[in-house]
């Protein structure tokens, strides 16, 4: 059995199979068009690779946050009642109910797998833009998998801090598998300013996580990123690490062997 394998739907969603067990991250299946978002609106460009009926059955979903329509839209909503268990921040708690669980910073649920162990999801710290943004764009969480026999994965969610990456790898470094969010989102509510990682940052925090391999996610099919595939290529190339880098196609795979 492959242990690890980490299947691209598009923009944030993914399948993470690890252990025997899967997990979606951000949920979105809708179709490319314009989505409000209070008195503006963001574009999607690009529809997902698999359809939300596609996906099939799912042990959880792994939700950075909620209140944007490019982690979790229309469709992405709907298909959480499909769904066991949805870890996500207090927020999102709040904001849905239902079969959330809100998963603190540090904090750990597991996992019973089906070989016996277990898999550890821990909430890690997310910031989604430069210090003292989180008013403006709300809370939001990263996650770390872990598990004896497994690859140790860090999944970001929309985080844009070095020092947030730094805290992590200090806790829980190095990793086998990072998945970035990645991009370098913008909005006019934050000028300048990236939401999310940019390439450069992107392949600074796989240094600092000891990524062995790095799958970006979120990186494409919405207006608001300043960034893409092509500048992620060039970060990774320029700081000597190309070799460590998985830009997937969506409907793509990134899989690995049985841990060491």
């Amino acid at each position: 059995m492959t242990e690890l394998d980490i299947h691209y739907v598009g923009g944030p969603t993914a399948v993470i199979g690890i252990g025997g067990l899967r997990l979606l991250t951000d949920p979105t299946f809708d179709a490319p068009g314009e989505y409000p978002m209070g008195n503006r609106a963001l574009v999607k460009t690009t529809g997902p690779a698999v359809a939300a009926d596609a996906v099939g059955a799912v042990d959880a979903v792994l939700l950075s946050h909620d209140q944007h329509p490019d982690n979790l839209d229309t469709s992405g909503r709907a298909y959480l009642a499909s769904v066991p268990l949805t870890l996500s921040t207090g927020s999102a708690l709040g904001r849905i109910g239902g079969n959330v669980t809100a998963l603190p910073n540090w904090e750990h649920t597991e996992l019973t797998r089906p070989d016996g162990g277990t898999l550890r999801i821990t909430g890690v710290p997310a910031q989604h833009g430069p210090d003292g943004s989180e008013p403006v764009v709300g809370e939001v969480t990263g996650f770390v998998l872990s598990g004896e026999g497994l690859r140790t994965v860090y999944v970001s969610g929309d985080n844009a801090s070095l020092k947030v990456v730094r805290d992590i790898a200090e806790r829980f470094g190095p990793f086998d598998v990072a998945v970035l969010f990645a991009g370098a989102a913008q909005t006019p509510l934050l000028p300048g300013a990236d939401l999310t990682l940019g390439s450069v940052h992107a392949a600074e925090a796989a240094e600092i996580l000891g990524a062995r391999q790095v799958v970006p996610l979120h990186f494409e099919h919405w207006g608001h990123f300043t960034q893409n595939g092509d500048t992620l290529m060039d970060a990774f190339e320029r700081a000597g690490i190309s070799d460590r880098l998985h830009l997937l196609k969506p409907g793509e795979r990134f899989a690995t062997g049985t841990a060491r």
